[in-house]
């Protein structure tokens, strides 16, 4: 931290971002603020909700409260600077707020991949074992999922934003995206960081295979434990209740391993920018439209509020 502190402001890093100010891009950049706008405010009544609602606080919601939360963080992370550089005409980022940004990207995507992985497991359970539900998903097995998903993010983040920002870089600086991002930032380095990469991927496989195969096995047991129910009924209830979290976890899966699994040769910087930002901003604010509008608990849950609302405003 002291080496951080110690920076001047020559060693800040510029920000090439991902927009120019041409007709084309200030219409993207408008839709890039709707979307901003639309899973800031989705996330935080998403929240507002499943704590407010006693009938919401189950393992599932419980899980959900914390996608949102991590979702809520990660769209604050990166998207407020860029706002601000495109708006004032600045690029710059300083020392410290890039290594800040490397830390929470990095902390946040690896704790929503491990808690998606654990919500498939939830899913199983309550599908498969519903009688034993209540014991195999009680209130400290939830608090220890939710704490090593973020403990597995924290300590991830933490020890490559170390690493990372005691690397000396040189030269102009320029990062070519639209925030800190580390494999970005590396190509700066005046050093061979191939090593580091190297360990950064292998960790990167670890991350992202480790609850994916967790959420792939949960899924294989509900399928076949839905194909073994009697009541057609019953099955198709069953697998409305996974197909939210089913398709919050392609939107996330998908966008990371193309970001992160791809060998070097086939990395282009454009195409990164265009899928950080459906990574960083529009997966954000597609898993509560996801998860409010196919729940019946959490529409009748809003209802409520709205009501609530409607009457107060009466009085």
């Amino acid at each position: 931290m002291e080496i951080w502190l110690n920076q001047s402001s020559t060693d800040d890093f510029i920000l090439l971002g991902i927009f120019s100010h041409s007709p084309t891009d200030l219409v993207l950049f408008s839709v890039v603020m709707v979307v901003f706008t639309v899973a800031l405010c989705g996330n935080v009544l998403l929240l507002f909700l499943i704590y407010g609602d006693p009938q919401l606080h189950t393992p599932m919601y419980f899980f959900l409260s914390q996608l949102s939360l991590m979702d809520l963080i990660l769209v604050c992370t990166n998207v407020p600077k860029m706002v601000v550089n495109f708006l004032t005409g600045g690029k710059s980022i300083s020392f410290v707020g890039c290594g800040i940004q490397i830390g929470l990207f990095v902390c946040l995507v690896g704790s929503e991949g491990f808690l998606l992985g654990f919500m498939a497991y939830d899913r199983y359970v309550a599908i498969s074992h519903p009688l034993h539900y209540p014991v195999l998903m009680s209130q400290r097995v939830c608090l220890q999922i939710v704490g090593s998903s973020w403990a597995f993010g924290i300590i991830d983040g933490v020890i490559q934003m170390v690493v990372v920002m005691t690397f000396p870089y040189c030269g102009l600086r320029e990062v070519n995206h639209f925030f800190c991002e580390m494999l970005s930032l590396l190509k700066l380095a005046c050093i061979d960081t191939s090593i580091f990469e190297n360990v950064i991927y292998a960790c990167c496989v670890f991350m992202l295979f480790l609850p994916f195969s967790i959420t792939v096995a949960s899924y294989a047991f509900i399928l076949r434990a839905v194909l073994l129910m009697r009541s057609a009924q019953a099955g198709k209830k069953a697998l409305a209740t996974c197909s939210s979290h089913l398709t919050a976890v392609s939107l996330f899966y998908g966008a990371a391993m193309f970001i992160y699994l791809r060998p070097r040769r086939y990395r282009v910087p454009s195409h990164d920018k265009m899928v950080s930002i459906f990574y960083t901003v529009l997966t954000p604010m597609l898993n509560p439209l996801i998860y409010s509008l196919r729940n019946r608990d959490v529409m009748r849950a809003l209802r409520k509020g709205l009501d609530h609302c409607r009457i107060s405003s009466q009085h």
